[in-house]
């Protein structure tokens, strides 16, 4: 006679976080006259529950798609969670940011707390550092992005990415010489067009076009910037090749698009030097494992979007930490109304940035609690 140790899922919950503060509101580059709040607390995360008492948890999920995801889970092992992945897909599938990636991520982070092991661990990797890099949000003027990254610089951080949104090539072109006169050497730079916002061919903001990304990149190729990012629309793979056999500086992005077979084209038609996926537009991280190998397979690095602050980020961390061609990790950090420790607060003894380095988690799963003291009682 033998007994089914497997852990089998009891309930999936969305739990609500207190508002601790209204930090304030940032206008962001890539949306011209739209205002962003950013608070400590508010929204939500997810919980998946096991009959074992083991408790995943992931980014927060719609509460509308949590009857669809409870019917296709209760009773399940949550180590299937390739299944998992296809049937919420079909099931409780939802637009970017707000679809099931939680649950993804939960599942996850049951697995590694099961298993006793970090989830860096479980999937092969054997760093417990890794580079960030300080994400701008702001467009802001050349003479302050030029201060921000000297303040970054003398704090530790080893790279920076700033936004290229003005009217004309000269404006972006002096924005990011006035950052390289002010660090020199010292710190990586990249570049963010965020030209591929749109799924179509319109976007607030200034829009490049082919002749326009060409000048722009050469221009930041003279100034030792890592990549450029996301120059052209979402779907011009044709004119982004073209692009990117044009110039020997990396191209980047990949953040927006949804499916593995977008980022397959992306590989077989060397549109992206850089691929850029994001789990909260891709339902998760079972999806940017895969997207990781193809970019091995292709000779391409992996550096993940920003997966929207919070335990996204923790998840986006593990990921990087695990593949050997992911040279950074994105934080969006825009100090003092985008630090992105105000994200992470919603965590007990959160992950922080020291000497340019962040430490892994080194807890099972994901490696991190949610503060109970922020945890919205009813």
């Amino acid at each position: 006679m033998t007994t089914d140790s497997r852990l089998k899922i009891t309930d999936v919950k969305s739990v609500q976080l207190r508002l601790v503060k209204n930090v304030g509101e940032m206008e962001a580059a890539w949306n011209p006259g739209t205002s962003w709040p950013r608070t400590i607390g508010g929204g939500s995360f997810v919980e998946v529950h096991t009959d074992q008492g083991l408790v995943g948890i992931g980014p927060g999920v719609p509460p509308g798609l949590i009857p669809s995801v409870r019917e296709r889970l209760l009773g399940e092992d949550p180590f299937d969670v390739e299944r998992h992945a296809h049937v919420l897909r079909y099931y409780a599938s939802g637009p970017p940011y707000l679809g099931t990636a939680g649950i993804d991520i939960a599942l996850w982070d049951l697995i590694g707390k099961a298993t006793g092991q970090p989830l860096y661990k479980l999937w092969g990797g054997g760093r417990d550092k890794v580079i960030p890099y300080a994400s701008m949000i702001l467009l802001s003027t050349p003479e302050e992005r030029a201060e921000m990254a000297v303040k970054l610089m003398e704090e530790g951080w080893k790279a920076i990415k700033i936004r290229a949104h003005f009217q004309t090539i000269a404006e972006d072109i002096r924005l990011v010489e006035a950052v390289r006169e002010a660090v020199g050497d010292s710190m990586e730079i990249m570049v963010d067009g965020n030209q591929a916002q749109s799924s179509g061919t319109w976007q607030p903001g200034v829009q490049w076009d082919f002749r326009r990304a060409v000048d722009t990149a050469r221009e930041l190729q003279d100034l030792n910037c890592y990549w450029l990012e996301e120059p052209l629309p979402r779907f011009h793979f044709d004119r982004l090749a073209e692009l990117n056999n044009t110039v020997e500086m990396p191209i980047a992005g990949g953040e927006n698009n949804t499916g593995l077979h977008e980022f397959l084209w992306m590989c077989q038609e060397g549109v992206y030097d850089v691929l850029q996926p994001e789990s909260m537009v891709l339902d998760g991280v079972t999806a940017l494992r895969k997207i990781g190998a193809l970019a091995e397979f292709y000779g391409k690095q992996v550096v993940p979007h920003h997966g929207a602050g919070d335990l996204g980020v923790i998840a986006h961390l593990h990921l990087v930490a695990s593949w050997p061609h992911a040279p950074f990790l994105e934080l969006l950090h825009d100090p003092p109304i985008g630090d992105y420790r105000h994200a992470f607060s919603i965590m007990k003894e959160y992950p922080v940035v020291e000497e340019g380095l962040i430490a892994v988690p080194q807890g099972p799963g994901l490696g991190v609690e949610i503060d109970p003291d922020i945890i919205e009682r009813s």
